[in-house]
């Protein structure tokens, strides 16, 4: 008997049991559409880690300020000012592997331009700042050497702040009010969207650090010493991270005149090496989410092991009257192989239908980030067809050694 044949015979033995072959297929439905879901959700979150390190910038350590000692109780990082502008000039110069170093203030206040306010994150910075960050200028430009060293009034604004004080009309050469000092904004950085915390990067404030230090943050602890709240150093494409980081702290050591034992008096961290984790646990997410789906493909493939078994029982006279008239094991094998296999691909097609859907409806119901993949579908169908032959198997080999006399006299 040929394949085609064969093939017929089994369509039409499933179009007979219609119920039993749904029921069937259920098990391989819900797995191939929880395989394309769960893969879908682990993809969007690893996708939004990588959008996340690439708004931040790319090998980036952050100094921070130490912290202080009092009667044996240790206060947290930030506590004690003990980094300064110099110390990031310093680490420009001295340091091999730096790109840029980029010294920073930052404080809050209400930005105000005729009836219109808005409460931001005020950042006094150097132009280095937009370098660390890759941050670029969509509209205007960025500062000076001579506004950064005479204070002047000017401002970048980022893109919520520009939104929600004037709309969609220009900020170039307008002039706000920031803590009550008026500024010119002279540029508006490109969108960054939020960061791993979930906060607005685009709702930000930038003036020259002289700016923030002199006139607009002159009341906080920063006014009257070249002390800074954090340094934020980009190290360059192909240098060695953990010898500038080291490099780093032995100069800041000898600026603050440590001695040998002395405990740091502020805090490196390697951004990078922290986003570069919580992708790594999001792949892992990933798969733990697609291995835990795959499970109820395994569900699905014993339910069908299960019904041909049932089948093989229920059709024994059947099978003994195909054998009597000249069909061979190798066809009544080959008839429940397909009968199997053409469930499990059924099944799949539809649970990769209701995948793609059920990825879509998540997305826009629960707010959730998805990314469907060709890779997660092929992976998807190809289990079920795998499934269908591996379970499908011992039925139709079961099936296809029954003696035909036996079988015949089956009741």
């Amino acid at each position: 008997m040929n394949f085609t044949a064969t093939l017929g015979i089994a369509l039409l033995a499933l179009r007979v049991n219609k119920m039993r072959s749904a029921l069937t297929m259920l098990g391989i439905i819900i797995g191939v559409a929880a395989v394309i879901i769960m893969i879908a959700v682990g993809n969007g979150a690893q996708a939004r880690v990588e959008e996340q390190i690439k708004s931040l910038g790319s090998n980036i350590i952050m100094v921070l300020n130490g912290s202080t000692t009092s009667s044996g109780a240790r206060g947290g990082y930030g506590s004690q000012l003990t980094i300064t502008e110099d110390d990031a000039y310093a680490m420009n110069r001295e340091v091999d592997g730096i790109q840029a170093a980029a010294p920073s203030l930052r404080g809050s206040g209400q930005v105000v331009i005729g009836n219109a306010n808005w409460s931001t994150t005020l950042y006094g910075t150097t132009p280095e700042y937009l370098a660390v960050r890759e941050w670029p200028i969509v509209d205007g430009r960025g500062f000076e050497p001579s506004e950064m060293n005479g204070a002047s009034k000017v401002v970048l604004l980022g893109q919520t702040v520009a939104l929600n004080l004037f709309g969609e009309s220009s900020p170039i050469d307008q002039v706000v009010r920031v803590n009550k000092v008026p500024l010119t904004v002279i540029g508006v950085l490109d969108r960054k969207g939020q960061n791993m915390m979930g906060q607005d990067q685009d709702d930000i404030l930038l003036m020259p650090i002289s700016t923030a230090r002199k006139r607009v943050l002159g009341s906080t602890r920063y006014a009257k010493s070249r002390s800074v709240g954090s340094i934020m150093v980009k190290i360059r494409d192909g240098a060695n991270m953990a010898e500038a980081e080291n490099s780093m702290r032995e100069l800041l050591r000898q600026r603050h005149r440590l001695q040998k034992g002395q405990d740091d008096d502020f805090y490196v961290r390697n951004l990078s090496e922290i986003l570069e984790a919580q992708e790594a646990s999001s792949k892992v997410m990933t798969l733990l989410l697609a291995a835990v789906a795959s499970v109820s493909l395994l569900v699905g493939g014993i339910g069908i092991m299960n019904i041909m078994l049932v089948s093989v029982t229920e059709r024994t006279r059947e099978i003994g009257l195909r054998m009597a008239v000249g069909a061979r094991s190798r066809d009544i094998l080959t008839q429940f192989l397909v009968e199997a296999v053409t469930l499990s691909l059924i099944g799949g097609a539809i649970g990769i239908l209701l995948g793609i859907g059920g990825s879509m409806l998540i997305a826009e119901l629960a707010d959730w980030r998805t990314e469907l993949s060709s890779a997660s579908i092929v992976l998807a169908a190809g289990f079920a067809g795998v499934v269908g032959v591996f379970f499908g198997y011992y039925p139709a080999k079961k099936a296809s050694r029954l003696l035909p006399i036996e079988a015949l006299r089956y009741e």
